[in-house]
């Protein structure tokens, strides 16, 4: 089972892709702090200061400005992400985002696909408030458990 998610950035690809790869960048949008810039191969430490969280994540592959795929999750849970940038031609780009490994057996999957989806759908509408308004406050709204 797959939860897909896309979005349309009215900025190039190259600006979306740095926004996730660079650790500088994504705390504007995302995580509080990433470890170190992601490259294939690697294991990235991913911070949510908010929630005190922290997440590693392996970075399965990387093509420069088009596409960024790694696993998160526990071992018996885990999910591939794949976050494709599809540059438009106009200065904009639509970025997807795949993620795989739902077990289609599980009672909680309804719950489970929307849960996600919802945080999807957040990190992009950060994503594009962070890239085309400069907007950085966005991402420290989020209200999980009321």
């Amino acid at each position: 089972m797959n939860n897909v998610t896309k979005f349309n950035i009215l900025k190039p690809a190259n600006e979306v892709f740095e926004a996730f790869v660079d650790p500088a960048k994504i705390g504007n949008f995302w995580f509080s702090s990433s470890s170190e810039r992601w490259e294939q191969g690697k294991t990235v430490t991913l911070r949510y200061d908010e929630y005190n969280a922290v997440l590693n994540i392996k970075v399965v592959e990387i093509e420069l400005n088009r596409k960024i795929a790694f696993l998160w999750g526990p071992p018996e849970d885990e999910h591939q992400v794949t976050i494709t940038i599809t540059e438009t031609g106009q200065g904009a780009a639509i970025i997807e985002v795949l993620e795989e490994g739902f077990d289609e057996n599980d009672p909680e999957l309804p719950f489970k696909l929307a849960d996600n989806k919802e945080g999807w759908v957040y990190m992009l509408t950060c994503l594009k408030g962070y890239l085309e308004f400069g907007i950085t406050t966005l991402r420290k709204g989020m209200v999980k458990d009321l």
